[in-house]
């Protein structure tokens, strides 16, 4: 039996506690995790608004397919900018006013695009927007992730995700309420009204409180145990969690400390020399982020009113309204997503949502491809083309969309967190640019259900990945998180983080 117990207590954490399923909620947590993961709203509305301004500024400008395809999706490369430097950024002057910064780049970004005049103008504006959710990207689901309770944490660290789908439909609601301008107006306050939201971020950045993570990795520990106890279920939990900060930032361990600070050690401990458990982290991270966006999700909402116009509906109005339910999906679909998150866990989740997004993708393919090879209009598969993009969203949101945010910003050790969410979100930003700007010519080269069986067969490849790579981290502390890795997670007792074998030689 004590030979179990050790066992156990390497692979569940240091502590060797169980997962912590406290049905509890600290209401003051629930109002600062969504205070934060209003930055995530910058993104989601450049995201909503560009998949109909851009049809509307290829007119104004008269530009070609190729160059809607950079102007899409250059964003994401821009955004490589703010998620690189926001890791050291964030490290450096803190969450929260990382948040602010973000807001800066995306209100001059707004601005600048509003006002251009031409395509180089545009371009300009959209780097500064780029850079700003690519800071927000970054920090708003680490921030969220550190200033949560374990029992919690899941449901709060996927308000990053829903505020994103909160802006991707607001993005389509000003498409729809200002497609009746003259075209050289219209897509100028699609973009302009993104200041708005920038602006109510600066504000609220200023009554937000500090990661007690961060306060604890500057040495601001009774600043750190006053944030703990305001959003800790019990002052118990709250002692127990700065106890935990404080061995995983190394504070009671002079070697711990010059580790800490020495940012070549992290590279190497991440890169160089990792342990398994770290190598396993940085693999499910990086696939996890390289397969939410090689399966085509941007694609599907960045271009959906092209989709929907090759399905057949030709109306202007149509498209536009058509999207806006594309967001409505969405955002119903991840708030079912926040509640299952601490209920059913992780990887339930993310293998029911790569699966439904592999059949839906395939039929959404069937569909395009019957509708390119007919000569008549078939109201049953255009339909079935919508019913499926509706689909496709949904079983994203369900689970691989919200998991990014929730289960990157939370595997990571306090050691090496920044940094690992940096390199993940920057993975996630190249592949988006990738596939944003290669949509129409793959579908072009392929034919448009070609475009999606391909990212079919990806989804499918992804969900091989998941079930391999994933192991259950619900309800876990995050100082424990590091030790459920380095093992076979599909032969892992539910919700115990304890392998079977380990269980066998007990």
């Amino acid at each position: 039996m004590a030979d179990l117990k050790d066992k156990t207590s390497s692979i569940s954490g240091h502590s060797g506690r169980p997962p912590m399923v406290n049905p509890k909620r600290n209401n003051y947590a629930f109002v600062v995790a969504i205070m934060a993961s209003m930055a995530s709203v910058l993104l989601g509305y450049d995201i909503g608004v560009m998949s109909g301004a851009a049809i509307f500024i290829q007119k104004d400008f008269r530009i070609s397919d190729v160059e809607v395809e950079i102007l899409v999706g250059i964003i994401s490369l821009y955004s490589i900018i703010g998620s690189v430097a926001a890791g050291r950024t964030s490290d450096w002057i803190g969450r929260r006013y990382t948040m602010g910064l973000a807001a800066a780049f995306f209100f001059v970004g707004a601005v600048l695009m509003g006002l251009a005049t031409n395509y180089a103008f545009l371009m300009f504006g959209r780097f500064f927007a780029g850079v700003g959710t690519g800071f927000a990207g970054l920090i708003a689901p680490v921030y969220t992730a550190e200033i949560s309770p374990a029992a919690s944490r899941g449901c709060f660290t996927s308000f990053p995700e829903i505020f994103i789908n909160v802006g991707i439909l607001l993005g389509y609601v000003s498409n729809f309420a200002f497609s009746k301008l003259p075209t050289h107006l219209g897509w100028r306050f699609m973009l302009g009204v993104g200041v708005i939201p920038s602006a109510l971020l600066v504000i609220i950045v200023l009554i937000m409180p500090e990661s007690p993570r961060w306060l604890v990795m500057k040495g601001r520990i009774s600043e750190a145990k006053r944030v703990l106890d305001k959003t800790s279920v019990s002052i118990e939990e709250s002692q127990q969690r700065l106890a935990d900060i404080k061995i995983a930032a190394g504070t009671d361990d002079d070697d711990a400390v010059n580790r800490h600070t020495n940012r070549k050690n992290v590279w190497k401990e991440l890169f160089i020399h990792p342990t398994p458990s770290v190598r396993h982290i940085l693999i499910a991270a990086l696939g996890l982020h390289f397969f939410q966006q090689a399966s085509g999700s941007d694609s599907v909402v960045l271009y959906s009113p092209r989709i929907f116009e090759k399905a057949g509906i030709t109306s202007s109005d149509h498209k536009l309204l058509a999207t806006v339910a594309v967001g409505i999906v969405k955002t119903v679909f991840i708030l079912v997503a926040t509640f299952l998150l601490d209920r059913v866990g992780r990887r339930p989740l993310i293998l029911t949502s790569v699966a439904g997004q592999t059949v839906s993708l395939a039929t959404l393919g069937f569909s395009l491809t019957i509708i390119n090879n007919s000569d008549v209009k078939l109201k049953w598969a255009v339909v079935l083309c919508i019913a499926m993009v509706l689909s496709n969203v949904a079983f994203f949101s369900i689970g691989l969309g919200p998991m990014s945010p929730v289960y990157t910003s939370e595997i990571f050790p306090l050691r090496l967190r920044a940094l690992g969410v940096s390199i993940a979100v920057t993975l996630n930003r190249v592949i988006s640019g990738v596939v944003a700007m290669t949509f129409l010519s793959l579908y072009h080269a392929l034919t448009i259900g070609g475009a999606f069986f391909l990212y079919a067969g990806i989804a499918a490849v992804g969900w091989v990945f998941f079930f391999i790579v994933f192991p259950e981290t619900r309800g876990h502390n995050l100082e424990d998180i590091e030790g459920l890795f380095g093992k076979l997670p599909w032969r892992s007792k539910k919700n115990k983080g304890i392998p079977m074998e380990v269980e066998l030689e007990g």
